[in-house]
């Protein structure tokens, strides 16, 4: 049998369940987008989210992250010195212009990533990484798909143009969250606003995010442009408890990419708040034991639901605590014996285990045999009525 408290109940405890709705239609002029709120893991808008696109210098993300990576496992540290060969040398389009002979530290090839969109500085890394930058871009592929990002394929660690190097959207949003996850003492370096090797580049030293200088809450990541991709965005802000990341791409003007980068940070966050709308050491429920010294037990929520309410529309859904019952005893608090669930039309069910708020021993014998006994005269009880 499965038992339920329904939405009044619910509210009655207290808890005002709410999901977010879909706010006014955001219209953007990208080929192809994707917005999502890191904080509570939702979607906020896809757009071809899962066409693989040429990314150009946006893929840069994924030979930064292959670099962090070989930080963490300790393969390389900040001041490991790089060698720069011809072949790197020779890279057109954005530079750190880096030089042979020069040996670059780690430190100076992040930057030079990230600040000067180097393609000399991303084949620099991918040989002193992998031997080569097509044994790189196999490791990277292969290490993308690891991460669930199922669209890329990747022939080059720079986003040179080339007819099999392809990302979707999604995918760049995916790498985006796994950098500021993983590597929180890194992203700091996506802020950075400029950077010349060596009094090198004075016409290419300032990074081209546009929303670095707006006070927006921006602080990375990564911009691309080649003649078939347009002009991309990926970004990220962060205005009190929320972050927010978005992909862009396949605008036909620098300043076009600029002006749909401060609307679409500016609707995330004017468009929705964040609300804790059930804490997780509240009682969401009682369930009925079964042969235990108690008759019932709370359930509440395994973790704090949050999650973001549109600002000019907040309406209450359905929502219910589900579980077999009535349990069987013994049972140890924390224990998952049920789900909460959120339901909204056209809207996928938001799902959060319950457990149990407390220990509930089994019942003593003279109890066990008094219930048995009143099960049993139910049962007869029954029968003779029929």
């Amino acid at each position: 049998m499965r038992n339920s408290a329904i939405t009044r109940n619910l509210l009655a405890a207290g808890l005002a369940i709410l999901v977010a709705m879909p706010a006014r239609a955001f219209d953007t002029q990208a080929r192809a987008a994707w917005i999502y709120d890191m904080t509570t893991g939702s979607v906020l808008l896809e757009k071809d989210a899962d066409l693989p696109l040429p990314p150009a210098s946006m893929s840069k993300l994924m030979t930064l992250l292959m670099l962090f990576e070989a930080l963490r496992d300790g393969r390389v540290t900040m001041e490991t010195e790089f060698t720069v060969s011809s072949r790197a040398k020779a890279m057109g389009g954005s530079t750190m212009f880096l030089n042979e002979g020069d040996r670059p530290t780690v430190r100076d090839l992040i930057m030079g990533i990230i600040v000067n969109s180097g393609n000399d500085a991303c084949v620099v890394v991918a040989e002193g990484l992998a031997g080569s930058e097509e044994a790189f871009s196999r490791l990277a592929t292969q290490r993308a798909h690891a991460l669930g990002m199922t669209g890329t394929t990747l022939t080059n660690a720079s986003g040179w143009p080339d007819p099999g190097h392809r990302m979707s959207v999604r995918d760049l949003g995916i790498l985006a969250r796994h950098l500021i996850e993983d590597f929180p003492e890194h992203y700091g370096y996506f802020s950075a606003t400029e950077f010349d090797y060596k009094n090198r580049a004075p016409a290419n030293a300032r990074n081209r995010n546009p929303l670095l200088s707006l006070n927006v809450g921006a602080d990375g990541l990564k911009t691309g442009h080649t003649q078939e991709a347009g002009y991309g965005l990926v970004g990220s802000a962060a205005q009190g408890d929320r972050r927010v990341i978005f992909v862009i791409t396949g605008l036909e003007q620098d300043a076009a990419r600029a002006q749909e980068s401060e609307r679409i940070v500016n609707w995330a966050f004017r468009q929705f708040s964040l609300r804790t709308v059930a804490p997780a050491s509240r009682r969401v429920a009682e369930a009925p034991v079964w042969m235990g010294e108690a008759t019932s037990v709370g359930l509440v929520p395994e973790r704090e639901v949050t999650v973001l309410v549109p600002a000019l529309q907040s309406d209450a859904v359905e929502a219910r605590v589900e579980w077999q019952g009535p349990l069987q005893a013994p049972l140890a608090a924390g224990q998952v014996v049920g789900e909460l669930v959120v339901t909204i039309p056209e809207r996928p069910e938001v799902r959060v285990p319950v457990l149990v708020e407390s220990d509930v021993l089994p019942a003593g014998f003279l109890r066990r045999v008094g219930t048995a006994a009143r099960v049993l005269a139910s049962r007869a009880s029954s029968a003779l009525a029929f």
